[in-house]
């Protein structure tokens, strides 16, 4: 009878740390799990709507360089066409913010425009949720 009342002392002793270790382990895992900084994703070419507004038929390529800046992508195939794209990703939940812009040339000179649905919406940058 000395013995196993013996042996359940010893093996309380030692389950216990472990046992409060595991658990300790347990509950940082999960409260630090929302506490993780996900860092803002942007690529390509800010669209500002002021801008984009400003694009007319019949600017120059160096015009349109100027006011939109250089295309991220260029264009392997046809140098007639510049294509601007901008991807914002903020959080790991929230969809992310895209635009797109087609640019098509003629002699050197704007011949249209084709905007994504998402051009006249504006900038979403620097804004929180207040919710």
């Amino acid at each position: 009878m000395r013995q196993s009342t013996l042996q359940q002392k010893t093996m309380r002793t030692t389950l216990r740390p472990t046992l409060f270790g595991s658990l300790l382990a347990l509950a940082l895992l999960a409260g630090n799990s929302g506490c993780v900084y996900r860092m803002a994703i942007q690529q390509g070419n800010f669209l500002d709507p002021a801008q984009v507004a400003q694009l007319e038929t019949g600017m120059t390529r160096s015009q349109v360089a100027f006011l939109l800046g250089t295309p991220m992508i260029p264009s392997a195939f046809d140098n007639d066409r510049w294509d601007y794209y901008y991807y914002l990703k903020e959080q790991r939940l929230k969809t992310a913010d895209s635009r797109r812009i087609t640019v098509y040339f003629e002699d050197d000179k704007v011949a249209r425009v084709e905007k994504g649905p998402e051009i006249g919406e504006p900038p979403h940058i620097g804004r929180r949720n207040r919710s």
